[in-house]
């Protein structure tokens, strides 16, 4: 499937447009490490939007690159070895930083004025709820090693039990298997 829908204009407050704006917003983690290679420009900074650090990076480079030129070759070499322990670090902290971003756009998105919940959402479902309480009931009444309930069969219709049908099998089955290996 192509991603043309991603072109479409879903104009309104619903879902699908909640999530079309946020797969826009969202920051991939393929694309952050690619960017991180550049950490001289501050490429991978630039996409978070971290502009203080992205100039940082930038300020540091062009310091790096002038006491290159103008500086006795250990200090160029003492700078060079803190920004590549600091860009290692950065790199370290990349994933977290990545996931704090697409978070916060998700609760921006999710929170902006004018979203309000669908008619007649009730918020979630507690267990003092009764419709819980019969839930949980039926379902325990349906784990394995439980009896079920007998269903009435509706001898109009002319359809079977899954129970009558289970027995019908293993009877036919016998009956084949001893027709097979008639006893003496």
């Amino acid at each position: 499937m192509t991603n043309a829908w991603k072109q479409w204009d879903f104009s309104g407050a619903g879902l699908q447009s909640l999530n079309l704006e946020l797969t826009k917003r969202l920051r991939k983690p393929e694309v952050a490490y690619s960017l991180w290679i550049g950490f001289a420009l501050g490429l991978h900074a630039f996409y978070l939007h971290e502009r203080s650090r992205a100039l940082a990076y930038l300020a540091a480079s062009l310091t790096l690159g002038i006491l290159a030129l103008l500086a006795p070759w250990p200090v160029p070499a003492g700078f060079g070895a803190l920004y590549l322990a600091v860009a290692a670090a950065d790199l370290a902290t990349l994933e977290r930083r990545l996931t704090a971003y697409n978070k916060a756009t998700r609760l921006d998105l999710s929170l902006r004025k004018g979203t309000t919940p669908p008619p007649g959402f009730r918020g979630r479902y507690t267990d003092q709820d009764v419709d819980i309480r019969d839930y949980v009931a039926v379902k325990e009444r349906e784990r394995a090693g439980h009896t079920a309930e007998p269903t009435p069969t509706n001898p109009s219709r002319g359809s079977k039990s899954f129970q009558e049908q289970e027995a019908a099998l293993r009877a036919y089955t016998e009956r084949r298997k001893s027709l097979k290996n008639p006893r003496s």
